[in-house]
């Protein structure tokens, strides 16, 4: 269906060879329903029904906070949709695991627990459901992995291009300053600096970013240095373009190959660089859902609660095989010795 709106022919035979590889289509297809998942979390994870009728009227709990008086509670602060008493007509529609993830299991008598009909993958140390935290912490891993994603590669992108395009001291002194960021203890920093001030995702995102951005200008920065004398780039000149037009509107557009290709492994990276944060405590503030944190439990509880650590792990891992064969689809689609 993409292929009958591509007029490039060039996008479109990479189209068609990333289609060849049937892991990389099926892993994107995969990958999409887990970023469905997460955008939808609410519907498939929630102790809020996603739609009632009470008493002749439709409500959505899942969308609308609504005050204990309008079902006729005037004891409570906080509605509880599961003491709540239905008449008779009355209905609601659930969704498939009935907990939030902050929520803790009051039924169950020792955390954490194991696998049950009300908790699937059992619970934490502190009754909360892993399922639901699972979900919710896929939500939060896909945000950092993409804003940071984003920030590095707009970041990379614009100082390649600044010293690729113009060369000589500009790209000496450039090289230089790429030079002593990535001597840098890119981790030892990191955790230094959330140690020192709060860790908060966009704080998180801000360090990343700082201590991210070299790789992607190093080959940003190759591109232009082999585009810049083409002759389409002449030929822009002599019509008058200012060199930024010639940057981002001739010579970028035609330098995105290690963009496409070397994205889906940052975003890889980014969900272990996360999750390894969370392990260690210095990533996400609890009780902000997280892969790492469960994985931290599951060191704390290892003869105890097998749960812990085979589900997190499982997620990481299909995460990040994913986003690998992805990456590998992608390359091999933009591969320039492919002829078809």
């Amino acid at each position: 269906m993409i292929e009958r709106w591509v007029q490039n022919p060039l996008l479109l035979k990479r189209i068609r060879r990333f289609k060849k590889m049937k892991r990389a289509v099926v892993a994107s297809w995969i990958f999409a329903f887990m970023l469905l998942l997460s955008l939808t979390a609410n519907l498939w994870a929630n102790s809020k029904p996603i739609v009632m009728d009470f008493h002749g009227k439709i409500y959505w709990p899942v969308f609308k906070s609504y005050y204990p008086t309008v079902f006729g509670e005037n004891n409570r602060l906080i509605t509880n949709y599961r003491k709540l008493k239905l008449g008779k007509g009355d209905w609601a529609i659930w969704p498939p695991v009935r907990w939030n993830p902050y929520e803790s299991n009051l039924s169950v008598a020792n955390y954490p627990s194991p696998p049950s009909k009300q908790n699937w993958f059992g619970t934490d140390s502190s009754g909360r459901d892993v399922l639901s935290r699972l979900i919710y912490g896929f939500r939060y891993s896909i945000s950092y992995a993409l804003l940071v994603w984003i920030a590095t590669y707009v970041l990379g992108t614009i100082a390649g291009a600044i010293m690729g395009y113009w060369g000589g001291p500009i790209d000496l002194w450039g090289q230089r300053v790429v030079e002593v960021f990535e001597s840098m203890p890119g981790l030892l920093l990191l955790i230094t600096l959330i140690s020192i001030f709060s860790a908060t995702l966009p704080l998180l995102i801000v360090f990343t970013t700082i201590f991210g951005w070299m790789s992607i200008s190093l080959y940003m920065r190759a591109e232009f240095l082999r585009l810049r004398n083409r002759e389409f780039v002449e030929s822009a000149r002599a019509l008058g373009a200012s060199r930024w037009r010639v940057i981002f509107g001739h010579i970028l557009p035609n330098a995105l190959s290690p963009i496409f290709t070397f994205s889906s492994f940052s975003i890889a990276s980014s969900i272990a660089s996360l999750a390894a944060l969370d392990y260690l405590g210095f990533g996400l503030p609890p009780p902000t859902p997280s892969w790492g944190e469960l994985l931290n439990e599951a060191q704390k509880n290892f003869t105890i609660a097998w749960w812990l650590a085979v589900f997190p792990s499982l997620a990481l891992f299909i995460t990040l095989v994913v986003l690998n064969l992805i990456g590998e689809g992608v390359r091999e689609a933009f591969d320039p010795r492919k002829v078809s």
